[in-house]
C-alpha cells in the first residue's frame, strides 16, 4: 500500500504523541456522554451485522509479536480484529493507551485479556475501522491497542467515544491516543522511521521504536490466552 507523506497542518497536529497529562497536546477532548453513547450504541449494532454476515475475523498470524516503543517499553500482541473492508482510501494508524485501575496480578491480566473479546462491540462496528492488534501490558502496566483506521477524522471520533468505556476500569489520566495520519499500520511497525514523514513528531509510548520479534525463547511453544465464551468473534 502507498505511504502518503504529505499530510495537512491539522493532521500534524494530531500526530503529536500525547504526554502524561489529563488533556495531552494534540488529543482532544472527549464526546458529551450523550453522544458517546448514541455512537457506541450503533457501533455495536454494526458489529451484529459483521458477526452475522462473517465480515469479522481474528486472524493468528500477528500473535506473540513483541514491538518495541520509543519509551523503552515492548508490548506482545495477544489477540488481532480483522474487518472485511475494501483497502482504506486515507490509511490512519490510531494507538491507544490506558492502565487498568487496580490490576497488578499476573492472573488479574490473564482474567482481563481473555474477557476482552467482548469489549469486540465496543469498537469493531465504528465506521473506517480496518484492523486491530491487541496488546499485552508492557513493562510500566500500560495496555495499548495498534490500529488501522481509514480516515484520521473517523479514527479521532472513535477514540472520543472510546474514551468513556475505557475511563471507568483505567486509572485517571491514563487514557491517551495519537494519529498518524497517512500511514499504513504494518508498514509503521516494521519501519518506524516512516512517522518522521509526519515532520518532527517526538518519539514516546505511542512511537514503534525498531522491528518485532517474537515472544519466547526459541523452540518453546507460544501460549495464547483463550477468550471466555469459546471465541466467539473467531471466524
Amino acid at each position: 500500500m502507498k505511504v502518503v507523506t504529505r499530510v495537512d497542518e491539522e493532521g500534524r497536529r494530531l500526530a503529536l504523541g500525547a504526554a502524561a497529562a489529563s488533556t495531552a497536546e494534540g488529543e482532544e477532548r472527549p464526546l458529551r456522554l450523550r453522544c458517546a453513547l448514541r455512537a457506541l450504541l450503533a457501533c455495536a449494532r454494526h458489529t451484529v451485522l459483521l458477526v452475522v454476515r462473517r465480515r469479522l475475523h481474528q486472524p493468528v498470524g500477528n500473535l506473540g509479536r513483541c514491538i518495541p516503543f520509543a519509551d523503552g517499553t515492548t508490548a506482545e500482541v495477544y489477540r488481532e480484529t480483522v474487518i472485511d473492508a475494501p483497502p482504506p482510501l486515507l490509511p490512519s494508524v490510531l494507538v491507544v493507551c490506558f492502565r487498568l485501575r487496580g490490576i497488578r496480578r499476573a492472573w488479574e491480566h490473564s482474567l482481563f485479556r481473555r474477557e476482552s473479546v467482548l469489549n469486540t462491540v465496543l469498537f469493531a462496528g465504528f465506521p473506517g475501522l480496518v484492523s486491530k492488534l491487541w496488546l499485552r501490558h508492557d513493562q510500566r502496566g500500560v495496555y495499548r491497542g495498534l490500529y488501522q483506521w481509514d480516515g484520521p477524522d473517523r479514527a479521532v471520533a472513535y477514540v472520543r467515544a472510546l474514551w468513556w468505556v475505557l475511563s471507568l476500569v483505567s486509572e485517571p489520566g491514563s487514557v491517551h491516543y495519537a494519529v498518524l495520519p497517512g500511514l499504513d499500520r504494518d508498514q509503521v511497525v516494521a519501519n518506524p522511521g516512516l512517522i518522521d514523514s509526519l515532520a518532527a513528531a517526538p518519539g514516546g509510548w505511542w512511537r514503534p521504536a525498531g522491528a518485532p520479534a517474537r515472544a519466547g525463547l526459541k523452540g518453546k511453544r507460544h501460549e495464547v490466552d483463550p477468550p471466555l465464551g469459546g471465541g466467539l468473534f473467531l471466524w
